[in-house]
């Protein structure tokens, strides 16, 4: 079986399973309500009892700069999270219900079978994040002033560049471990290692962490560039692939 074959059985079982839905959803909500939580924060503290005049006049009026701010503050946790849960178990729960031993029996290289994952799980990033930008355009637009759409683009793609490192990471912890529980402690202990080295100024200037500053100055019309992240970020996403082809197929399944 080639390729489009398996990578085809793995679209069905995202959708069966509704990984796809989770992923898509979950991302267009927050995309979508960004600009929205943005410009009807201040009404929304004027509801909460207790709060006074003083307080909501010293209340500086909302901005696209926080729309922007919230939108990637929310695709950047939110997006992560859901890369790492939902990919840690991808391998290491057909190793364990056998039926990653059942459908290598067929003439199916397992480097192919990790990368088909692997792709079906870009392909449901992709999507979600294309719903998630065209919602936080559309009220963007709306509610504050038009975004050009080259650098609001080029800002989703960098974020979802960093995405894929961590579904790569999470995809080689899956693909180490023997158990669910050892491929969620490796999943997360990596992305916690990856996030804590990108918060030290100058190591996270070379880390996928960037990325999501670089897009939000790209989005917001200001000259930025990171692309010592990007290339670092792109070699992650492939040294954490080859690493996980290299172990899975020295493994007995």
């Amino acid at each position: 079986m080639n390729f489009i074959h398996v990578f085809r059985k793995e679209m069905v079982q995202q959708w069966r399973t509704y990984r796809f839905l989770i992923i898509l959803a979950v991302l267009a909500v927050f995309g979508m309500t960004a600009p929205l939580m943005t410009k009807f924060m201040p009404q929304i503290f004027k509801a909460i009892p207790g709060m006074t005049p003083d307080i909501l006049n010293a209340m500086p009026a909302p901005t696209v700069q926080e729309a922007m701010g919230q939108y990637v503050k929310s695709m950047n946790q939110f997006g992560i999270l859901l890369a790492i849960l939902t990919t840690m178990g991808l391998v290491v729960q057909e190793k364990e219900h056998g039926t990653a031993a059942f459908f290598l029996t067929r003439p199916v290289a397992r480097e192919t079978f990790l990368l088909a994952k692997f792709g079906a799980q870009l392909a449901a990033f992709f999507a979600a994040v294309a719903v998630a930008a065209l919602g936080c355009w559309y009220y963007t637009d709306i509610l504050f002033k038009p975004l050009a759409w080259g650098p609001f683009l080029a800002m989703n793609g960098l974020m979802l560049v960093a995405f894929l490192a961590y579904i790569a990471i999470s995809l080689l912890g899956s693909a180490i471990a023997k158990s669910q529980g050892a491929a969620i402690g490796i999943s997360i202990s990596a992305a916690i290692v990856v996030s804590i080295l990108g918060a030290i100024p100058t190591i996270g200037n070379y880390l996928p962490a960037r990325l999501f500053t670089w897009g939000t100055l790209l989005a917001l019309g200001m000259h930025d560039s990171a692309w010592p992240a990007l290339g670092v970020t792109c070699g992650i996403i492939v040294a954490a692939l080859l690493a996980a082809c290299l172990i899975f197929r020295r493994q007995e399944i």
